[in-house]
């Protein structure tokens, strides 16, 4: 079938299963196979724990004599097995035909269930759990898990926050390899993928196909527990955590995690005091750009958060939230003191103090303490003369609101 010699009949047996890939020796332990009795034999220490062969240069054990002679090798740095076909070198016979497979385009290792063929027999292996489903990789510090290692290995940085891939143009650096691959064709404006509707170009397919969703308002993407949709599948992702309550991203400094990467991000600012974010109509800075976007309807005077139910319009999607509340009714943030609850977080903050009697909130001028952030406001006033609420029947102005609201019964 092929130029091969050997030594003996025995071994020329063996040799003749790589052929007919029969697998006659067969372990009684697992279901594992083998087309050689020295490999079953192997194969049983994997079992047993049993490594007999000791380095003498380091601490390693192995099962298997050739494997000590391989990783001897990689304290002499030797390779004694070289490429016919160019000047790669390598420090195994095992690597060495690995090698020669990417000259003969070779794939001898087949899946039975689908019939897709690899180069490598690990590769066989990585592929195989495509079909069973099975995730012998977990993550240790969350529950996640993972059919490869090097998945396992990327999902871990999303945790430290590590980026151990870097552009050799720019300063950009990546936690994933694709993504600095990606990132590179933006400097060789390697951009293959325009679009009809606009010039915008793309040098991937998906990305090209994300972008035209932006014309045709296509959302596919559907959460199975609402009826909300998205027009991209990380989007999804990220919705779905709101109903899990999953919180993959933790912070390296303190105890603190999120739903998303960007919210990371923006957190791990508040630690650096960072604030890349500048107003270009004041001087405010920010930690995130949301924050920002916030800011800026303070000087347009923009709304565009609208109520179904009255034409009350916000600057924000939250502050629109709680105004929703007084029309249905809900309080959902419960008092673990006592049975009040309350509509706004921030009310069942301030209701907390009543039982603490914690004062938070310090008058910078004299020793004064304060409960709530607005008590504090309004003590300010009496240091600085400012009297913000106006009368509009009379010139009288006040420091307080509610003097005002005293004032206006005499008129009325």
């Amino acid at each position: 079938m092929c130029e091969a010699t050997a030594a003996s009949k025995g071994y020329l047996a063996s040799h003749l299963r790589t052929h007919t890939r029969e697998k006659t020796f067969h372990c009684n332990i697992c279901e594992a196979t083998f087309a050689c009795k020295g490999h079953l034999t192997r194969h049983l220490k994997t079992h047993t724990g049993e490594r007999v062969f000791c380095c003498d240069i380091c601490e390693a054990t192995f099962a298997d004599k050739s494997n000590l002679a391989s990783h001897l090798r990689t304290h002499t740095g030797e390779k004694p097995f070289p490429c016919n076909t160019c000047e790669a070198t390598f420090a195994s016979k095992g690597n060495l035909i690995t090698h020669l497979r990417t000259h003969t385009g070779e794939k001898p290792f087949c899946c039975d269930l689908c019939g897709a063929t690899f180069g490598h027999k690990v590769s066989l292996i990585r592929h195989l759990r495509t079909h069973s489903g099975r995730k012998p990789f977990h993550c240790n510090i969350c529950e996640a898990t993972f059919a490869q290692k090097t998945y396992l290995a990327s999902h871990l940085r999303t945790h430290t926050g590590e980026k151990p891939f870097h552009c050799d143009m720019c300063e950009a650096t990546f936690a994933r390899k694709d993504h600095l691959t990606r990132h590179l064709k933006a400097h060789t404006e390697e951009n293959l993928f325009c679009c009809d509707m606009c010039e915008a170009t793309f040098a991937y397919k998906s990305n090209l196909t994300r972008h035209l969703r932006t014309h045709t308002r296509e959302k596919p993407f559907c959460c199975k527990m609402c009826e909300a949709t998205f027009a991209c599948k990380a989007s999804l992702i990220s919705h779905c955590r709101s109903h899990t309550g999953e919180k993959l991203f933790q912070c390296n400094v303190c105890d603190a995690t999120f739903a998303e990467k960007d919210y990371l991000t923006s957190h791990l600012r508040t630690h650096a005091g960072e604030k890349p974010f500048h107003c270009n109509m004041c001087e405010k800075t920010f930690a995130c750009k949301a924050y920002l976007s916030c800011h800026l309807r303070i000087h347009t005077g923009e709304k565009p958060f609208r109520c179904d139910m009255c034409e009350a319009t916000f600057t924000q999607r939250s502050y629109l939230k709680s105004h929703q509340r007084t029309h249905s009714g809900e309080k959902p943030f419960h008092c673990s003191m006592c049975e009040a609850a309350f509509a706004q977080k921030g009310s069942l903050n301030s209701h907390l103090r009543t039982h603490t009697g914690e004062k938070p909130f310090h008058c910078g001028m004299c020793d004064a303490i304060f409960a709530e952030k607005g008590h504090l406001k309004s003590h300010l006033r009496t240091h600085t003369g400012e009297k913000p609420f106006h009368c509009k029947k009379c010139e009288a102005s006040f420091s307080c609101k509610s003097t005002l609201t005293n004032h206006l019964k005499h008129h009325t």
